[in-house]
């Protein structure tokens, strides 16, 4: 009998210092989340323990209803039981939550005041500084010839224009010349021994027709605002040429020319009644010259000969003009279509 009992003991002895040894163990290994989908281990079947039986005297029976921390892993889904697969939460960023904090906009409390709105406190475009609506201007100007290379005229003239529109104009102009031989005109009668043909022109009038179609501005040194405009000009006139004779012992004749003419100058604005104007205007005619063979007592002796005799070619007098336009009335209103 003392025989059994010992060795129940002894049995029960080895079998404490195993689970103890096991239980060691599985707390020093990591816990491993069950996997996705899965199912949690099976408990262990009563009586699986080591041991002589069930019904042996100092036998430890291992079966699912073991508290934690007993040895057995808990199932999944078990109170207490800590989730592995989550991440935890980063910690808050200092410097990020000052920034933020920095960009929040302060709105000022206080009563909200209502202004009210009219057409006059919307502008989209600066309007036109310079009106010519029913205004007449008066422009005198100088001319010089710009495509002789014999002889030069100038011309003194004016022009007076009624704007019908703001783009659209009729008037009338009027030129006096004067003129001055160039050097190739003295070359030629030295070197060929015999003087050019040449006639100079006397005085020019004409009827005009004025169009804008482009209107602009444009800033000085971003300090003034200049506006300024093209204008194109047409028209049909009348003058009158003579002929610069090679003897002075022959009388000149005179010739009256039809003169069409186009052209176009630029205006620039600097203030309600003022402008600079420059431009270009090509008048053109079919001008009669002396004839070669003039013979004193002769060979188209008189001037009624000579002009009967003429030669006749079609010249085109380009002309560069400049002057300032005075506009009458000197002031102008702006009227709102209601």
């Amino acid at each position: 009998m003392k025989h059994l009992r010992m060795r129940g003991f002894h049995r029960s002895v080895v079998l404490l210092i195993g689970l103890a040894f096991v239980a060691g163990t599985a707390l020093a290994q990591p816990k491993k989340a069950p996997a996705k989908g899965g199912s949690p281990p099976p408990a262990a079947p009563k009586g699986s323990g080591s041991g002589s039986g069930s019904g042996d005297a100092g036998d430890i029976e291992m079966t699912g209803d073991e508290k934690p921390g007993s040895g057995s892993a808990p199932a999944s889904g078990e109170p207490g039981e800590i989730d592995m697969s989550q991440p935890e939460d980063k910690p808050a960023n200092l410097e990020q939550d000052m920034a933020a904090a920095e960009q929040q906009t302060v709105v000022r409390s206080g009563p909200i005041r209502r202004t009210p709105l009219s057409w006059s406190d919307i502008v989209v475009v600066v309007r036109k500084p310079f009106l010519k609506l029913h205004r007449t201007e008066l422009y005198p100007f100088v001319g010089t010839t710009m495509n002789d290379n014999m002889i030069r005229h100038y011309s003194v003239g004016g022009e007076l224009a009624y704007y019908l529109s703001d783009t659209l104009a009729v008037g009338v102009e009027g030129n006096y010349y004067t003129h001055a031989f160039r050097e190739p005109y003295d070359l030629v009668a030295r070197q060929a021994r015999r003087l050019p043909t040449v006639n100079q022109y006397n005085w020019s009038a004409a009827l005009d027709f004025h169009y804008v179609p482009v209107y602009g501005k444009f800033a000085i040194l971003d300090h003034r605002l200049v506006a300024w405009e093209v204008a194109f000009t047409a028209g049909i006139g009348a003058g009158q040429s003579e002929v610069v004779v090679r003897d002075n012992h022959f009388q000149p004749f005179t010739n009256f020319l039809i003169m069409p003419n186009v052209g176009g100058n630029m205006r620039f604005f600097i203030n309600k009644f003022m402008t600079i104007n420059a431009g270009i205007r090509d008048y053109a005619f079919i001008d009669k010259f002396e004839p070669v063979m003039r013979v004193l007592g002769g060979v188209n002796d008189s001037a009624e000969d000579a002009k009967a005799h003429a030669d006749a070619k079609l010249i085109n007098n380009v002309m560069f003009q400049i002057g300032i336009s005075f506009w009458i009335p000197t002031s102008f209103e702006y009227t709102t279509f209601r």
